[in-house]
């Protein structure tokens, strides 16, 4: 530019460190962290042995059960969270198409992944999510971890995960439940600190003590709260899987990265339509159990 041509060097050209300092640090910083996978290798699989037992597991289970037992029992759980007739044949006619498409099996591996997942990711953010409403100091902390993991481009979860536990499905899984887990956190934190303070002033004049409060008034009336965080975890997971199947996750993610890489329209578009039918069935079920807790709530508190 011509106004460049009569200032200093340093205002038009951004004082950056040099390449060869760059690619130092970034060669010490790489071969330190790898150095440190090798050395905790054998702990690395113990962890993470169980979780892929489970999963493994969890997906013979779907995959090699008569497909009228599997959908009879999604419908019955679908039902019994919902009490919606429209949503149970909703469910039906949705995984009835996908079978007929010939994605049953695929449909079943990643119905097992997002399960598992989310079970996890109830497991890690559920308390993290209670500590959270208990302490600001605590919250002050978290918030902003929280907020790095949500915004944090999600191909960018794949990179440490890979690096420490290589490709295969637990690696995927990892990544979906470190994408899926805030909402979790946040949502039972909110529920929890959104309880009337006269309910809990009640509940300390008949000498509850911190954890009585807890779980027979606090999880109590937060429990709608937590199952809108529950349905995110859910939606999240299931948009993390089509990511994932980029380090080995199979299923309709796999299938979908395929397609893309193909330019298979038809075959990118049946497996697009099967997570979103999967999506629609979690969404709806959950959020129907949800409204059931809140009315529950409002009958036996309002």
């Amino acid at each position: 530019m011509a106004i460049c041509s009569i200032l200093p060097d340093v205002l038009c050209s951004f004082p950056a460190v040099s390449d060869s300092y760059i690619r130092m640090a970034r060669k010490t910083i790489d071969d330190g962290f790898r150095g440190l996978v090798r050395q905790y290798s054998h702990l690395i699989d113990a962890v993470v042995q169980p979780l892929q037992t489970f999963l493994n597991f969890l997906e013979r289970l779907f995959v090699n059960s008569p497909w009228i037992l599997v959908l009879a029992a999604m419908l019955a759980i679908v039902y019994l969270a919902s009490r919606s007739r429209g949503i149970t044949l909703g469910t039906a006619v949705g995984m009835v198409l996908i079978g007929v498409v010939g994605l049953w099996e695929d449909t079943m591996v990643t119905l097992a992944i997002v399960t598992v997942s989310t079970l996890i990711a109830i497991v890690i953010g559920l308390p993290i999510g209670i500590v959270m409403a208990r302490s600001d100091r605590v919250q002050s902390a978290i918030n902003p971890v929280l907020d790095v993991m949500q915004t944090l481009p999600s191909f960018v979860y794949l990179i440490p995960v890979v690096v420490i536990f290589g490709i295969g499905k637990v690696p995927g899984l990892i990544a979906v439940v470190i994408y899926a887990v805030p909402p979790m956190i946040r949502l039972t934190n909110l529920g929890i600190r959104l309880v009337d303070r006269d309910v809990l002033e009640a509940a300390d004049a008949f000498g509850s003590s911190p954890g009585q409060k807890l779980w027979n008034v606090q999880m109590p009336l937060a429990l709608p709260t937590i199952m809108a965080g529950i349905n995110q975890t859910i939606m999240m997971s299931l948009a993390m899987v089509v990511v994932a199947s980029m380090v080995g996750v199979g299923g309709l993610g796999k299938n979908t990265l395929q397609a893309i890489n193909n330019q298979f329209f038809t075959f990118g578009f049946l497996n697009g339509f099967a997570l979103v039918a999967i999506a629609i069935i979690f969404d709806r079920a959950s959020q129907a159990f949800g409204k059931r807790l809140q009315k529950h709530t409002e009958v036996i508190h309002g």
